[in-house]
């Protein structure tokens, strides 16, 4: 089950709480576009978050492209990993999650 959540909330209480609730967004639009994209075998969020960690960001671009991928095959569109890197290569990444939730809140 996909949960719905309120964008504009994500995006305060991840600035709020200094991007500690923004880990845990990464985590859950993670799963949940497993979820909705019928990849029950995908990289899980905490796995994805880790390596994200762990390669000092460098994951989190590959994370994005394959999240646009995914959204992709979702929405039936093309091209959101471009979208996706280029606002994570420039610093706003939040902005790709809003993108991401509110594609999953329409298709959930």
């Amino acid at each position: 089950m996909v949960e719905k959540r309120d964008i504009v909330k994500c995006i305060i209480l991840s600035i709020v709480t200094c991007g500690i609730y923004g880990l845990f967004w990464f985590i859950k639009l993670t799963d949940d576009t497993n979820t909705v994209a019928g990849i029950p075998d995908g990289t899980s969020g905490v796995t994805a978050l880790v390596l994200t960690l762990v390669t000092c960001g460098i994951y989190g671009w590959f994370w994005a492209w394959k999240q646009g991928e995914k959204m992709d095959q979702i929405t039936g569109t093309s091209n959101n990993g471009i979208i996706y890197i280029l606002l994570q290569v420039f610093g706003l990444g939040i902005i790709a999650y809003a993108i991401m939730q509110d594609n999953l809140n329409k298709n959930a």
